[in-house]
Parts: structure tokens; C-alpha cells; sequence
């Protein structure tokens, strides 16, 4: 999750020259025992806290965008006023401090008490229920509490566990180099201090949307006044013989990835069928762990169909250079207690086997509820549904992409969280347009690859720099545009694109 940075730079707390910073720079420094980040723009000076509140990225080598700073690891964006976070995947405010300019030196300060909650906004919903408590949901509920709705507030998850970071479940946790304290985003005393009743382990049944009604599995029901759906996606289920076989796992929950780390402890050679991001991350994993993996994909190049065939290619490298074998062009035909069986007759040994094949949006409730869906729930710019006062967010949602031009679903954790913050501005009226541009991140081994933007086709492909060196820009162009650009450790170009984006398409 990263650590504390260490105290570098000048002693701000003692002041710098006023005119060293210069308008739309930053000095990174300490002042009372905190890493601080001098920031002047647009004539004003502020100072905020220079570590991101997500995994502890330096902000100082972030990027300025009109009066916010954002994160170069994972995008998050703050607020340099207020110190809040704009943009998942923080949900922590940075902290602020007193700037003092004394002629030609600025000084920072003591630290600002966080700012209060604003009261509920008028004509708020009494009740709102999100059904779904993943990424978007738990998004949803923290910025309904931060925006100041005072209503009631419920939160139903499937799972048993609390809201999870995901994304560790199949890197660092499943790695084991993260405990697993580190894996909810809130500890239970957050949602009660928050009065979010969080009812964990239970299924929702149908919505009747004519009496705003979410009925439950056991009889029970909840009404709402605003309704949030945040169903996510399931993972896609082979039809193979021997795909019941307990050793056979997949991978979406806390519960899935807690028992593929217990069968670590006895599995030495591992398969892991899928050489999509969850696959190969899976792979990357449990080599990790000191077991043997061989990867079954269907495509001759992994993640050619989203990274390009030269980008895939490095990372099958990658992959084999730590030992994985793989078995590409190829389909399994079977699963036995000991081994995998290919279409083409050869068996893999395998006493683990992993299936990472894909997930599809669960829009059962919504086509229940009469909503309109096609190939996920569809919604407007502002994430509303068909259904007036249901919205939708994450995985479920197709929304007007106004970057692509087309109606896009992504499958994206930091999109899910962004997405359900919108919607819980939306529900409080705000007429927010869901307009971010997508963003994901993968790591395997040492290598982490940012990808900004949302590219299904492309003319051409431009690669910059050098893949083995760990120094690279991948951009995929069509009609002579940048749609989307993945880097290897050139997090600033990543967010320099995700601004060019936003500038581009609001003209």
C-alpha cells in the first residue's frame, strides 16, 4: 500500500523564497514534521499535504490541473483548497495548512482543522438504499455522508465481507505481501459512525420500482426514495468437465482469494486458465508464492486485444523470464484431479487450477425491474436509468462516453468508484455529468502499467521508449487522435493525457 514518504526538501515551516516558486510549479518539503507541498497557481499559494491519501504516491510529481493536484500512481485528484478527494480511488482528504507570505517569503504554517460537512442539501431523498457493496457502491455511500445527506442510508452487499480493495485480491494480497488488514476500505466502525446500515450476506430478490421497494431474499424489504444499482459483474463459469472439482477456483471476492492462498500452502504446480489482467495477474501471484504456473489463453498474444500485440508481447516475456509456461492458441477440454486436458490431447499437470476467463455485468435485478439493458444497464450522462430516480454505476453500466463518442461499459475499478460518486451527487440533484476519462492499472512482478483513455480499435499503434528498461509509452491512434495510451513508469505522460482528454472533448 506504500509507506510514508521521508522529509526531503526545504523546511517550509522557515519559508522559501516567494519568487523561486513560480506560478503553476511546486516545491515539495517539510514543515512540523510533515512531507508538505508548496503549490502556486493562478497567483494563490497553498500548501497541502505532498503523500496521496490511496497508496502513499508522491503528489510532487503529480499534475496540476485548474486549482487540484493529482496523484501520478492511480489518478486520484485533490482539492488544493480544501484538501478533499475529488477523485477516487482516494476517499481521504490531504491536509491543508496556514500559508504566510512576509514580503518576499512565503512560510507554511500549522495545519488547518478539516473542514466541516455541509448540511443536507435541499430536497435531498429521505431514503436512499445502493444495492451493492463494491467499488461503486462504497464510493456512492462515503460521498453521500460527504456532500452532508442526513437521510437514511442503506448498503447491501451479496458478500459476506465488508467493501474490499479489489485490486489487491490478486496482486499484493494474493502475492502475500499485503496482510489482510489492509484490505477493507473501512473498518465496521466507519459505516455505524456514518449511520450507513451495511447489510452484508443478503440478496436482493426483485425492485418494483412503481412502489420504490427492494424486496429481499428473506421476505424482508427496504424502500427508498433514490435507488443505486451496483450489482458489479460475476465471473464467467466454464462448462468443463471437472470445473466442480475443489481445487478449481475463481477469482472476485475476499472469500476466493482467502482460498486460493490456503491451497498455496499444498499446490505446486498451478494452471490458470484466462491470460486476461486477472490471469496473468493470478500467474504472477502465485509464482510468488513459489508455485509452478502455466497459463491456457486462446489468443496468440496476451492482452494484445487491449495492449497491442508489441506491449502483450513484453508481457509474456516478462511471465516467462519468472518461470510461467504457456500454452496460447488453446482451449481446455477437461479438468481431472491432477491435471488439466487441452483440446489438443496434452495434460497439464495442475493440483491448483485458476479460472480468470471474464466476468459479466449481473443486470439480472435490472431486467427484473424492467429496466432498459443492452449488454449492461444502460443510463444516461448523468448514470439515471430508464427508471427515474434509479442509477446505476461500475461494472452494470453503459454510459454515453463523451470521449469515444460511442456507449461504452468498462469494467474498471477506479471508473466503478468515480462512477458512484457521480451518481450519488446526481441523486442529491446535482446534474453532474459522468465525464471522466477511464483509467486502469495492473502490476505483475516489477512491472506496473498505467492505461488511460478507451480504445477498442485502432489505425495504427506508436511505442516510445523501451520496454525492457521499464521506460515506455504505448498510444493507440485512430483517425489520427490519441483514444488511449498505456506507460510503463511515465506516470506523468499518463496524466498529462488524461488532461489533453478532458480539454479535448469539452471544446
Amino acid at each position: 500500500m506504500g509507506g510514508e514518504q521521508k522529509l526531503t526538501g526545504p523546511n517550509l515551516a522557515k519559508g522559501v523564497p516567494l519568487a523561486g516558486l513560480e506560478d503553476g510549479k511546486m516545491i515539495v518539503g517539510h514543515a512540523n514534521g510533515e512531507a508538505v507541498l508548496l503549490v502556486r497557481q493562478a497567483g494563490q499559494v497553498f500548501a497541502v499535504g505532498a503523500t496521496c491519501t490511496h497508496y502513499s504516491g508522491p503528489l510532487g510529481q503529480g499534475l496540476l490541473v485548474e486549482g487540484t493536484v493529482r496523484c501520478p500512481w492511480h489518478h486520484a485528484c485533490f482539492d488544493l483548497r480544501s484538501g478533499a478527494p475529488l477523485r477516487a480511488p482516494a476517499l481521504n482528504p490531504i491536509p491543508c495548512y496556514d500559508v504566510l507570505v512576509d514580503g518576499a517569503v512565503v512560510r507554511v504554517g500549522k495545519r488547518k482543522p478539516e473542514p466541516k460537512v455541509w448540511a443536507s442539501p435541499a430536497g435531498a431523498p429521505a431514503r436512499i438504499v445502493i444495492v451493492g457493496a463494491g467499488a461503486a457502491g462504497h464510493a456512492a455511500a462515503e460521498m453521500l455522508r460527504r456532500e452532508g445527506y442526513r437521510g437514511e442510508l442503506t448498503m447491501i452487499g451479496a458478500d459476506h465481507a465488508p467493501p474490499v480493495d479489489r485490486p489487491n485480491l490478486s496482486k499484493d494480497y494474493l502475492a502475500g505481501n499485503a496482510p489482510q488488514e489492509w484490505l477493507p476500505l473501512r473498518p465496521r466502525e466507519f459505516f455505524v459512525e456514518h449511520r450507513i446500515a451495511l447489510k452484508l450476506g443478503v440478496r436482493v430478490k426483485s425492485i418494483d420500482t412503481a412502489r420504490k421497494r427492494v424486496v429481499l431474499e428473506d421476505g424482508n424489504a427496504e424502500s427508498y426514495d433514490k435507488l443505486l444499482l451496483a450489482t458489479g459483474a460475476d465471473p464467467v463459469k466454464l462448462d468443463l468437465r471437472g470445473a466442480d472439482l475443489p481445487h478449481v477456483h475463481y477469482l472476485r471476492t475476499l472469500e476466493h482469494s482467502r482460498a486460493i492462498v490456503e491451497a498455496t500452502k499444498t499446490a505446486r504446480r498451478a494452471v490458470v486458465i484466462g491470460s486476461s489482467f486477472i490471469g496473468l495477474e493470478v500467474a504472477a501471484s502465485l509464482r510468488a508464492r513459489n508455485v509452478e504456473v502455466a497459463v491456457v489463453g486462446p489468443d496468440d498474444v496476451p492482452l494484445a486485444k487491449v495492449m497491442g500485440p508489441e506491449l502483450g508481447g513484453f508481457i509474456r516475456k516478462v511471465h516467462e523470464q519468472h518461470g510461467v509456461k504457456f500454452r496460447l492458441g488453446m482451449r481446455p477440454q477437461s479438468i481431472g484431479a491432477e491435471s488439466v486436458t487441452l483440446e489438443n490431447g496434452e495434460q497439464l499437470p495442475a493440483d491448483l487450477v485458476v479460472i480468470g476467463v471474464g466476468v459479466r455485468p449481473a443486470v439480472a435485478l435490472a431486467e427484473g425491474a424492467g429496466l432498459a439493458t443492452d449488454h449492461g444497464v444502460l443510463v444516461d450522462e448523468y448514470l439515471e436509468t430508464s427508471a427515474p430516480g434509479v442509477f446505476a454505476a461500475g461494472d452494470i453500466a453503459r454510459w454515453p462516453d463523451p470521449h469515444s463518442g460511442e456507449r461504452i461499459r468498462v469494467e474498471h475499478w477506479v471508473v466503478a468508484e468515480r462512477q458512484g460518486q457521480t451518481a450519488a451527487r446526481n441523486m442529491l440533484g446535482r446534474r453532474e455529468k459522468f465525464a471522466a476519462v477511464p483509467f486502469f492499472w495492473t502490476a505483475q512482478y516489477d512491472v506496473g502499467i498505467n492505461y488511460v483513455g478507451h480504445a477498442t480499435k485502432w489505425d495504427r499503434i506508436e511505442v516510445d521508449g523501451s520496454f525492457e528498461d521499464h521506460n515506455a509509452a504505448v498510444r493507440f491512434i485512430a483517425g489520427g487522435k490519441t483514444l488511449a495510451l498505456a506507460t510503463i513508469y511515465r506516470d506523468r505522460e499518463s496524466l498529462e493525457l488524461e488532461r489533453d482528454l478532458e480539454l479535448r472533448d469539452e471544446r
